[in-house]
């Protein structure tokens, strides 16, 4: 048999695998997204939901855009992306829309791309503080402190009584150990609202990207906020964070304005002694000699 006849021999009975199962191909072409899409739709969760997602073709704007609402609070993220381009196809609020596609992509860690959507949001609304807060955040979290502060910095100028921003603002002076700064702008953020920098709220907090030495700065510089404002519960909640991160406590607290009584607080004292004690350990455990492993377990294989 000659060579022209090989291939077309090939290639007839491709074609008849093909018309046996027309998926075939595409089987082996799907890409890892469709692989993860496939996976998810397999949820007990996503089975729940998908009898009632509206129809992309005549549903609503609004009820498009609630439904990636629903969906990105059930964490099948990718699939509200969908949902909110779906919204922005039949007419949708595109400044509230990409805003809320950029939110999702840095939730999906895409800072590279919710950057795009947020610099769209400002160029379309360039006095409205919420875009420029967004795309702060995406410079913040890629380190780009300078690019932050500029960009907070607006949000703070078009929404002045806006305390995530004012607390923001204050993150990035301190990424930028301007601290004094960083002080003011979390003072006017504590004055406009004390729930912003409760623990266990996080509200416009970005501590999480914080190194640990630098985190228990940061928690120290929020006791002194919330020692001004005379907020005992916070104090003490950001003075054990504080300790828990490795920060002197001791050696912190002299002639630290507002947390003078603190110094002799019995709390205090106790995270001190918890904090000695714990360092005891760590250097009893690393005095200890690691014990030599038997020659015949030594030897490589």
């Amino acid at each position: 048999m000659d060579t022209r006849r090989i291939i077309t021999s090939l290639l007839i009975g491709f074609t008849a695998l093909l018309a046996l199962d027309p998926g075939l191909l595409g089987q082996g072409m799907r890409s890892a997204g469709d692989m993860a899409k496939l996976e998810r739709h397999q949820m007990p969760d996503w089975l729940l939901l998908e009898p009632y997602l509206p129809d992309p073709r005549t549903a609503t704007a609004a009820r498009l855009e609630l439904e990636g609402d629903v969906l990105r609070a059930r964490r099948f993220d990718e699939d509200a992306l969908e949902y909110y381009q779906f919204a922005l196809n039949r007419g949708g609020d595109v400044p509230r829309l990409l805003n809320r596609i950029g939110i999702t992509q840095l939730t999906l860690s895409q800072p590279a791309a919710a950057r795009l959507y947020f610099a769209k949001v400002v160029a379309l609304q360039p006095k409205v503080g919420a875009g420029w807060n967004n795309l702060g955040a995406t410079e913040y979290f890629a380190g780009n402190y300078r690019s932050a502060l500029t960009d907070y910095s607006r949000a703070v100028k078009f929404e002045k009584r806006n305390a995530v921003f004012h607390a923001n603002l204050a993150t990035a002076y301190f990424q930028l150990k301007d601290y004094e700064s960083a002080r003011r702008e979390f003072a006017k953020a504590y004055k406009l609202d004390a729930n912003v920098f409760r623990p266990d709220g996080g509200n416009g907090i970005q501590a999480r990207v914080l190194s640990a030495t630098e985190r228990g700065r940061f928690c120290f510089e929020l006791a002194k906020v919330a020692a001004l404002g005379h907020d005992d519960v916070a104090v003490m909640a950001w003075l054990t964070k504080a300790s828990e991160a490795g920060l002197d406590l001791g050696a912190e607290m002299v002639g630290a304005r507002g947390l003078e009584a603190y110094r002799v607080d019995p709390r205090v004292l106790l995270l001190e002694q918890n904090a000695k004690a714990m360092g005891s350990s760590k250097r009893a455990l690393a005095s200890v000699a690691v014990p030599t492993l038997p020659a015949e377990l030594s030897k490589p294989d």
